[in-house]
């Protein structure tokens, strides 16, 4: 039996074939549905004959034979074509004729998911090209019987073709699925503590993946569940928003035995596949980073008219990183408590962290969930172990039915170290997580509390440990007032003094008239305000000025300066004013008191400061990397020095050469 690389191989060597009528980015349209065709020709192979002659049989018979001939298949799906691969090879002269009627052959679930690789435009291009037959008949020769290639093998080849595909039109692969040992880690955070539930016999379990792309996330989590109790059922769900990809999803989990319908096509946010649908446990790898600009308005109108009863009531991230869209999305999908609540996990960046100050979306959403303690864990994962990117990530878990001694608590966890080199890299991925290390970290999230006290890659915390007050500080205002080259020019710039007529002495007041007055008063200066309004109106009138109220106050506000040692400027009841270029904001922990953090913090350097409590606003953030900083001594001058002198020496030679 050929090994996975082989069959890797053959086909990817098919390719070859199309260079020249096709551009590499475009390999993808012939070779993905094809392999998709010829993986559902080999598994139906075994009752091919039955289901042909069952047809025939049934013809004109009766209106619904579909459940008879799944029966007949064995299989969620059948073709009533008598055509076969082998059999288009057979016919080098009508394989295009012959390979239409083919795919019409499947049933309708099946049928739906081909469609969608738009395949039907490819033939027709093959076959002008003169390469139908060759594709065709090369894919005859590729065994892909589940006896030879397993259903967990073919999400392999699926996910590896692709990866090579987008590498040659470099196109992002990451957006199509998660590295296998990420899945892995993921399944075991979501199904840990729920071994016992999930061995007792006949036990059946719902999981969800709101971007299932090719279907790796619901593949592995299914083999897991069955390794654990071959006896239990995971009947899983998903939606996707990429045609091909959707194809290759939905004909993976027919192929496995699940339910096609339960695969949708389309975008989550504003075509919900499953908009009642309540799962046991949910996994996401969403796009990091990508804007939602093309769906803003109906995110926006469910967000305003839904409020929390939608799915995006707790707030909205910023325009160009849906990340957090996704879990609020995913949170809506949580099974009510009494009736056994749900756990899942999602992979982010770093942004989702902290990004956003108090009252924003972002940060609302994290208070949302904070507050509702359905934070269990955040898993740090290693730096460049995706195939699109080489940042470091984080896979977040969230529950509604938190164990008793996990209740209002939240698990840090810092797996950043646990990795091992790849022998090759793939894109930007260069590392892997070992099975070993999944165990580890697997271990220091069941056992994390405790490990939290001797552990250094295990921290525990209280949820309202990542909120704070956002406070507004303010100092009071301390002004004098001066006529100054610099003054008058601010009160000429001023906008109602601008609108003024320029040089008219019919009017009550111009420009001209006014700059003369202010320039007579040139080196006035004082702290008292009334006397300087008395001044300014003496001026004016010696310039046959008519200033109004607003105008007066406009004009002595141009003239003020900020001087510490100037007296307190207050209003009418002797309310000190807020001095509004000193004004500053600080976070105060929720556990802490603003009286006690401003004597503490603020009014030993600023001892007139004082909080408008009328502003403060409630954040959260978790600071990860904050958390497990380590402090590493830094290297002796001494040899730094060294090195550099080693360094110069070096460019020395170097220039030496250069210069004979």
């Amino acid at each position: 039996m050929e090994g996975f690389a082989d069959k890797v191989g053959f086909i990817w060597s098919i390719a070859d074939l199309l260079r020249g009528d096709y551009k590499q980015s475009e390999y993808g349209k012939v070779i993905l549905p094809l392999t998709v065709l010829r993986r559902l020709d080999c598994v139906l192979e075994p009752t091919k004959d039955a289901v042909v002659a069952k047809a025939a049989a049934l013809a004109g018979r009766i209106d619904n034979v579909d459940p008879v001939l799944r029966r007949t298949s064995g299989q969620s799906f059948y073709n009533v074509s008598p055509l076969t691969f082998g059999k288009l090879r057979d016919d080098s002269e009508n394989v295009a004729a012959n390979l239409t009627a083919y795919i019409a052959g499947f049933s309708l679930g099946s049928l739906e998911a081909i469609t969608r690789f738009g395949f039907d435009d490819q033939i027709k291009r093959l076959d002008e090209a003169g390469l139908l037959y060759q594709v065709v008949a090369r894919f005859a020769d590729v065994d892909l019987h589940p006896d030879a290639v397993s259903n967990l093998a073919m999400g392999y080849l699926f996910e590896e073709l692709i990866r090579r595909f987008s590498e040659q039109s470099n196109e992002t692969a990451g957006e199509h699925f998660t590295p296998r040992e990420v899945i892995r880690l993921m399944v075991n955070l979501v199904f840990a503590e729920d071994s016992d539930a999930l061995a007792v016999p006949g036990a059946v379990r719902t999981l969800y993946d709101p971007a299932c792309g090719t279907g790796g996330m619901l593949s592995v989590a299914e083999a897991y569940l069955r390794e654990l109790n071959p006896d239990a059922r995971l009947e899983v769900f998903g939606q996707e928003l990429n045609a091909e990809t959707w194809a290759i999803c939905r004909s993976d989990m027919m192929l496995k035995g699940q339910d096609p319908t339960h695969i949708h096509f389309g975008n989550s946010f504003t075509a919900d596949g499953e908009p009642d649908g309540r799962f046991d446990y949910m996994l996401a790898n969403p796009p990091f980073g990508v804007e939602w600009k093309k769906i803003e308005k109906a995110v926006r109108d469910e967000h305003e008219t839904k409020m929390l009863r939608g799915r995006f009531g707790a707030g909205l991230p910023r325009i160009n990183d849906g990340s957090l869209l996704f879990l609020q999305h995913m949170i809506s999908k949580m099974k009510p408590v009494e009736a056994g609540g749900s756990r899942l996990a999602i992979v982010f960046n770093g942004s989702p962290l902290f990004t956003g100050a108090a009252g924003s979306g972002e940060s609302d959403i994290r208070r949302w969930i904070l507050e509702n303690d359905w934070l269990e864990a955040i898993v740090g994962l290693p730096d460049q172990l995706f195939y699109n990117t080489p940042i470091t990530t984080y896979v977040w878990v969230l529950s509604n039915r938190k164990p008793d001694d996990r209740v209002g608590k939240v698990v840090l966890i810092d797996a950043r170290d646990q990795w091992v080199k790849m022998p090759k890299s793939l894109g930007e991925k260069r590392k892997a997580i070992s099975e070993e290390q999944v165990a580890t970290i697997t271990r220091w999230f069941t056992d994390a509390l405790p490990l939290a006290d001797g552990d250094p890659h295990v921290k525990v915390f209280e949820a309202t440990d990542f909120g704070y007050q956002r406070i507004t500080v303010d100092q009071p205002l301390r002004l004098r007032y001066e006529v100054s080259e610099v003054t008058v020019a601010a009160a000429l710039a001023s906008r109602p003094v601008t609108k003024l007529p320029v040089d008219d002495a019919n009017a009550p007041v111009d420009q001209t008239r006014l700059q003369r007055a202010l320039e007579s008063l040139s080196g006035l200066a004082g702290i008292d305000r009334a006397d300087v309004e008395k001044q300014l109106k003496k001026a004016a009138a010696a310039q046959a000025v008519g200033l109004s109220p607003a105008l007066t106050k406009t004009v002595v506000d141009s003239l003020a300066v900020s001087d510490p040692d100037a007296p307190i400027v207050t209003d009418r009841k002797g309310n000190p004013l807020a001095d509004p270029d000193a004004r500053d904001y600080e976070n105060v922990p929720l556990s802490d008191s603003i009286a006690g953090y401003l004597q503490r913090e603020v009014t030993p350097h600023a001892p007139d400061a004082w909080a408008d409590l009328s502003k403060t606003k409630i954040g959260y953030e978790i600071p990860f990397t904050r958390h497990f900083f380590r402090y590493v001594e830094p290297r002796p001058v001494t040899e730094i020095d060294a090195d550099l002198r080693l360094a110069e020496e070096k460019i020395q030679r170097l220039l030496s050469r250069v210069a004979r």
